[in-house]
């Protein structure tokens, strides 16, 4: 019971660790901008481009195989509980599996890529422009890929429902 409450505590301190590194990057860089009288606001394009590139780019980085080799060393793929296919989850303990809970959670990877593409966009604007432009791309093209599928689900039930 002991070793379990300070692995909690230790899984915390990780978290916590993280968080304050991001934090210090994000003062820094932020600082950075002001300095050279830049203004860290983004154009609604280049929202737009974010949002979809940081979409693409959380799911591709937990979930795609062809970043398989960048996970491996923090998370492992297990078949989902539910059966339809798989699932990604951390591995190990203390910081490896906090690295494998980051890189397993689209969403949680996603807001650390965010934050590498608005940075790219204040230090090197056209290569992360080109960049956000493919990824934006392929994320516009992956959710209507997920809308199409979801409303071919829907139709098959639906037929199979008014067939009974």
């Amino acid at each position: 019971m002991a070793g379990d409450a300070r692995e909690i505590q230790c899984n915390r301190a990780l978290k916590l660790g993280a968080l304050g590194m991001f934090l210090v990057t994000l003062a820094a860089l932020s600082h950075r901008i002001a300095q050279h009288g830049g203004s860290a606001l983004v154009g609604p394009y280049d929202l737009l481009l974010l949002g979809l590139s940081t979409y693409r780019t959380g799911r591709l980085v937990a979930y795609e195989r062809i970043a398989e080799p960048l996970r491996a060393p923090v998370t492992e793929t297990k078949p989902d509980p539910s059966g339809v296919g798989e699932t990604v989850v951390a591995r190990g303990r203390g910081a490896r599996q906090v690295l494998g809970e980051l890189a397993s959670c689209p969403i949680c990877i996603g807001t650390w890529a965010a934050a590498g593409m608005v940075y790219g966009l204040h230090i090197a604007p056209r290569p992360t422009r080109v960049f956000l432009s493919i990824m934006a791309t392929t994320g516009a093209a992956e959710l209507l890929l997920e809308a199409s599928e979801a409303l071919s689900w829907l139709g098959r039930a639906a037929r199979r429902h008014c067939a009974r």
